[in-house]
Formats: structure tokens, C-alpha cells, sequence
């Protein structure tokens, strides 16, 4: 299965739907597919400017090391010097905070990710994981 863009569509409007209802601080959006490439974003009024660039670092941190971004940022502290080396290596394109996370199909293979930035890191992640599950999709914390 491929992420369509229904899905990420879903995925993004239900996000911004639980954000609304629990009164959190704007957003930032990005569901990429399993290569990375955006499928759909969006950036709500009053999100600051790096909000998008942050929530795309975590969903391509989480596709390119197979793990939601929270888990990368537990690994990140136990092991400084490793992921210090994979900030130089991609260039930045990772973030250490929870809001990346990816997204499976029903077989548990990952299609792609999503990542959010603009609220707590926790709140960030509960958002993406509510618009993964309004799409009928699954969600994973480690490949």
C-alpha cells in the first residue's frame, strides 16, 4: 500500500480538528510519504516561521531512522556523539522532539510519516496520532 493523498488529507485535516478542540497553539503540518517526498502540509495562522521546517525534520528523522521521533530523542540522549554525526549527515533534517510519527499500513509496513510542530512535543505527537487514526491507518513508535 502507498500513501495516498486522501490519507494524508484525512491525516491533516483530523489533526488540525483535535488541535482545535484541545485549544492548542498553532500548527504546523506535514505528511510525507515513504520517500520523503511532501504529499501534503499546511501551516495554520500564527504558527511561527520555522514551525514548518521543524515538523518536516521530524518526520524525515523518523523515516529515515525508522522510529517516531520520541524515540529517536531518548536514543539521541544515551548516544550524543552518534547523533551528532547524523545531524551532520543529513544536513539538520532531524529534529529530537516528539511529533514525528510514522505511519503503517494494516500490514505494519511503513507508508510515509507525519510531522508536527507549533505545541509541547507531546501534544504535537497526540495530534498526528489522532489524524493517522481518523485515516484508518496505523501508527508506529519503532520499525
Amino acid at each position: 500500500m502507498t500513501l495516498l493523498l486522501s490519507h494524508a488529507q484525512t491525516i491533516l485535516d483530523a489533526a488540525l480538528v483535535h488541535a482545535r478542540a484541545h485549544e492548542a497553539q498553532p500548527l504546523a503540518i506535514v505528511i510525507l510519504d515513504a520517500g520523503a517526498h511532501p504529499v501534503a502540509f499546511a501551516r495554520e495562522d500564527g504558527a511561527s516561521l520555522f514551525r514548518f521546517d521543524i515538523a518536516q525534520a521530524k518526520a524525515t528523522g523518523a523515516l529515515g531512522l525508522g522510529a517516531d521521533s520520541r524515540v529517536i530523542a531518548a536514543r539521541a540522549e544515551k548516544n550524543p556523539t552518534f547523533f551528532q554525526s547524523v545531524v551532520a549527515v543529513t544536513g539538520g533534517r532531524i529534529a529530537f522532539s516528539p511529533g514525528g510519527v510514522l505511519i503503517r499500513d494494516a500490514g505494519g509496513a511503513v507508508i510515509g510519516a507525519v510531522g508536527i510542530s507549533g505545541d509541547t512535543g507531546d501534544y504535537d505527537e497526540a495530534c498526528a496520532v489522532a489524524g493517522i487514526a481518523a485515516a484508518g491507518l496505523s501508527h508506529g513508535v519503532n520499525a
